[in-house]
C-alpha cells in the first residue's frame, strides 16, 4: 500500500512538471519576443505629458533667444532718420546772433538789413540775393510801420512787370494789401515808374512809384527759423 502511494505520488509529481498551470501560459516570452502585456494606461499618460512639457520648454527657450537678439539689434542700430532730420534743421537755422553782429535787425520772424548806401532797384536786389535774402516784402501793418521808421527813401521788393500795372512782390505773389501814398501810383510826368519806394515816412500809407533806375537805399529781408 505504501508502494502504491509512492507510485501515485510520483505520477502526480510528473504530471505537475509536464503540465504547467494554465495561468502561466499567458505570460510573455521575453527572450523570444513574444506577445507583451498591454502597458499601464496611466503610465502612458504621464509619459505623453512629460514629452509635451519638454517640447514647450524648448519652444519657450527658442522664443526668448530670438526676442533678445531682435531687441539687441534694434538698440544697437543707429537711428539715421533722427540724425538726418536734426542735421537738416540745424543747417536751415540761421545764426541770428552772427547776422545781428553784421548789422542785421531782427523783427518778428525775419532778419532785415538796412543799407547805408544807394543803388538802383535791381542792384539792390542783387545785393540781397547774394546774402541769401531778397528785397523786403510787406505782409502786415506791423512790418509796414517797421520799414518806414528809418526815414530814408527805401526800395521795397515790389514792382510792376506788366503793361496793366500789375504790382508783384519779388516772391511772385500779387499785391493784395497796399499802402500807397495820396494819389499813388501815378506815373508822375509820364515817367515809367515800375518800382516802389517808401517816401512818406510820417504816413502809414507811405508808398510811392518811381523809375527803377533811380538810386535809393534798400532793405533786405531774410526769414529766421528759430
Amino acid at each position: 500500500m505504501v508502494r502504491a502511494v509512492h507510485e501515485e505520488a510520483a505520477e502526480i509529481s510528473i504530471d505537475y512538471v509536464n503540465q504547467p498551470d494554465a495561468s502561466t501560459r499567458s505570460q510573455p516570452n521575453l527572450e523570444t519576443g513574444g506577445n507583451h502585456a498591454a502597458p499601464d494606461p496611466l503610465r502612458k499618460l504621464f509619459r505623453l505629458v512629460g514629452v509635451g512639457f519638454g517640447l514647450l520648454c524648448i519652444l519657450q527657450a527658442a522664443l526668448n533667444v530670438s526676442l533678445r537678439l531682435t531687441l539687441f539689434k534694434i538698440d544697437t542700430q543707429p537711428s539715421t532718420t533722427g540724425t538726418v532730420c536734426r542735421n537738416e534743421t540745424d543747417n536751415q537755422r540761421p545764426l541770428i546772433g552772427q547776422y545781428i553782429q553784421l548789422g542785421w535787425v531782427y523783427f518778428h520772424t525775419s532778419l532785415y538789413y538796412i543799407s547805408s548806401t544807394k543803388k538802383t532797384w535791381q542792384e539792390s536786389r542783387d545785393f540781397c540775393q547774394q546774402q541769401g535774402a531778397d528785397l523786403v516784402i510787406i505782409n502786415t501793418k506791423e512790418e509796414q510801420d517797421f520799414t518806414r521808421q528809418f526815414y530814408r527813401l527805401t526800395w521795397l521788393g515790389l514792382r510792376n512787370i506788366t503793361k496793366r500795372r500789375r504790382w508783384t512782390w519779388v516772391d511772385g505773389t500779387t499785391l493784395n494789401k497796399s499802402y500807397w501814398g495820396p494819389g499813388e501810383p501815378n506815373g508822375f510826368e509820364g515817367k515809367i515808374e515800375n518800382c516802389v519806394e517808401i517816401r512818406f515816412f510820417d504816413l502809414e500809407n507811405s508808398w510811392n512809384d518811381i523809375p527803377c533806375d533811380e538810386q535809393n537805399f534798400w532793405i533786405c529781408e531774410k526769414e529766421a527759423a528759430l
